[in-house]
């Protein structure tokens, strides 16, 4: 502090006058701040995806006169907890072997139908599990054509004469949801192998590391984090599924939730059944974080060609054509056929008027669920691009939580705290107007949209916040000098940009909403069925042909996010910088920056 500052302040301190600086201690902390209009949506919308996780856990600490919990704890929950976690072992290993090894056959090694095998090992996520389920166990089945054919060409005639592995079983519901899920780590996998550097490979190999060994011990560990995520989706998935483990008598978790709260009729003890499956959840979620913990991979090298890929002949070439096109053909070609060989002939039948009202139902309930979660989604998204607080990370952080919550939980959670305010509401125009309001909010549609856009904001938002971070800062810069409010900026220059990314992420909204069952079991109001509804009701009667053409509605619908991803693959790899376009990007990047650079030499740049 110079002299002339000393004389220039007031003798008696620091007064807090106009012109004259406020001192360090007088400054109003940062959490004082009053809260933008985008932080207070964003946290609305986190308060809204965890108000029903709230109200399980309310429901199940404050159970009243009927807890039901010591007689589950001694009896059925043990062995809920135990096959819970023999299907998420199995089918985590089952996804993680076919999934990885596919994923690096059609990356490092040219082979027969390599190309096609590509985005063919996709499809079969387009298949619900239940589907796929009620397909195999018409054709595995005693009276099913495979044990019909087995028994005409050995002459046996009775179940003693031979064995033959039973679909109803555990082993089953694990062989039916991974060759399903498999998919999740298959895109991940492969997107890690194709940005891998090749130099990492190359030199493993001239150190005598055979391709196995290669592929053991760095590629492997370097795909660590993308795998780890996959693994974690399709363990959620796998927790979240009712109609596989219902169709094939299978005592999961999920299962034993439904038979809680619709048999017994305890919704406290079902509550508390879905605390469990919240701590499940809880622990996937810790387990991925710990696989991902400090372990972030970049390319570091300078050689950015795309992979060639190794040449397999002779008996090694076509053992990797039947490993990749074994999962297509159980996974989708053999539901595909045994559903329109069902729906054909009876197409008169089944195709009627109900099919059509309940496809209307599907339709409508997942378009507006696509169009709610994507407005959200952009919201959350823009605010979280426009602050950097704490608050607000942690606020897009639950709100992204949704997607690992269960349906059936979720169900259990928006029953509760709807219920409750339909109550209320109708005892208050009861007693002032003389007139019952009924069910305002259970057991209606918006119970419903509620629960889609909760489930599956986390697809809306991570899509579009993916398409917005692919905008540059700049151009929010310019907008803003030009005299831009960030709604206006939002609205006339990033949402035009974003067009592809709305469209997919509505996309994927709008299909998962169309395959989803456990929620909408639970919560759909009276005489209202969508497509998957009505075919698990077939199903689970054994009514096959009645719903064979539903089914394939559902596969064909989930046929439209698959050939997106399997595009925008193509478009990535398109897009993958030339040796040139790279040693340009480097040297952009070493040069020292100069800030009257022109924004022509910032874009070539």
């Amino acid at each position: 502090m110079t002299e002339k500052t000393v004389r220039a302040m007031p003798p008696d301190g620091p007064v807090l006058r106009r012109g004259w600086p406020r001192p360090s201690f007088w400054t109003r902390p940062s959490f004082w701040t009053r809260p933008s209009f985008w932080t207070l949506g964003a946290a609305l919308a986190a308060l809204i995806v965890a108000t029903p996780t709230i109200a399980v856990v309310v429901m199940a600490l404050t159970p009243g006169d009927a807890n039901i919990w010591p007689h589950l704890a001694s009896t059925i929950l043990p062995t809920y907890i135990r096959n819970t976690l023999l299907l998420l072992l199995g089918v985590g290993l089952g996804t993680f072997l076919i999934g990885t090894g596919t994923a690096w056959l059609v990356t490092m090694f040219r082979f027969p139908g390599r190309r096609l095998f590509e985005w063919a090992l996709l499809v079969p996520l387009a298949v619900p599990a239940f589907i796929i389920a009620f397909t195999y166990t018409e054709l595995l089945e005693y009276a099913g054509p495979v044990q019909a054919a087995l028994r005409a060409l050995f002459g046996w005639s009775s179940p003693r004469d031979y064995w033959f592995p039973e679909i109803r079983s555990l082993g089953g519901a694990v062989s039916m949801m991974t060759l399903v899920l498999y998919p999740y780590v298959y895109l991940l996998a492969r997107s890690a192998f194709l940005e891998q550097s090749l130099c990492t490979l190359e030199v493993s190999r001239t150190l005598g590391c055979t391709p196995w060994a290669a592929f053991r011990r760095v590629a492997l560990p370097l795909a660590r984090p993308s795998i780890a995520v996959g693994l974690a989706l399709v363990l959620m998935e796998t927790l979240n599924d009712y109609g596989t483990v219902k169709l094939f008598g299978v005592q999961t978790l999920t299962n034993g939730l439904y038979n809680v709260w619709l048999i017994m009729g305890n919704r406290s003890g079902a509550a508390q059944v879905a605390c469990v499956l919240l701590l499940f959840i809880i622990g996937l979620i810790v387990l991925e974080r710990q696989a991902r913990f400090r372990r972030a991979y970049q390319n570091t090298g300078t050689r950015m060609r795309p992979v060639e890929g190794r040449p397999l002949s002779g008996w090694r070439g076509w053992g990797a054509t039947l490993a990749c096109a074994l999962p297509i053909t159980l996974g989708f070609l053999v539901p595909a056929s045994v559903l329109l060989r069902n729906a054909i002939p009876r197409f008169s039948e089944s195709g009627t008027a109900d099919v059509l009202a309940f496809a209307g139902n599907s339709l409508t309930l997942s378009a507006t669920a696509a169009v709610v979660a994507v407005a959200i989604g952009v919201f959350m998204a823009y605010a979280s691009r426009l602050g950097t607080g704490t608050g607000l990370k942690w606020c897009v952080r639950i709100a992204s939580l949704g997607y690992a919550i269960p349906g059936t939980v979720l169900a259990i959670g928006i029953l509760a705290p709807f219920g409750a305010v339909d109550t209320a509401v109708d005892a208050f125009f009861r007693a002032t107007f003389g007139v019952s309001t009924g069910l305002l909010l259970s057991g209606t549609l918006f119970a419903l949209v509620f629960a889609y856009v909760v489930r599956f904001l986390a697809l809306a938002y991570g899509t579009v916040e993916a398409g917005l971070g692919r905008v540059r800062p700049t151009v929010d810069m310019a907008a803003r000098t030009l005299g831009c409010t960030p709604g206006r900026v939002l609205w006339r220059v990033h949402l035009p940009i974003m067009r592809g990314s709305l469209l997919t992420a509505a996309l994927l909204v709008f299909v998962d909403g169309m395959k989803e069952l456990p929620a909408t079991l639970l919560l759909r109001p009276f005489n209202f069925d969508t497509l998957a509804t009505h075919v698990f009701q077939f199903a689970s009667s054994e009514q096959i042909e009645q719903a064979a053409l539903g089914a394939l509605a559902i596969v064909a619908a989930g046929l439209l996010p698959v050939i997106v991803l399997s595009r925008s693959i193509a478009r990535a790899r398109q897009w993958a910088p030339s040796p040139a376009a790279a040693s340009v990007d480097r040297e952009a990047r070493v040069a020292p920056r100069s800030p009257f650079r022109s924004q022509t030499q910032e874009s070539a740049a």
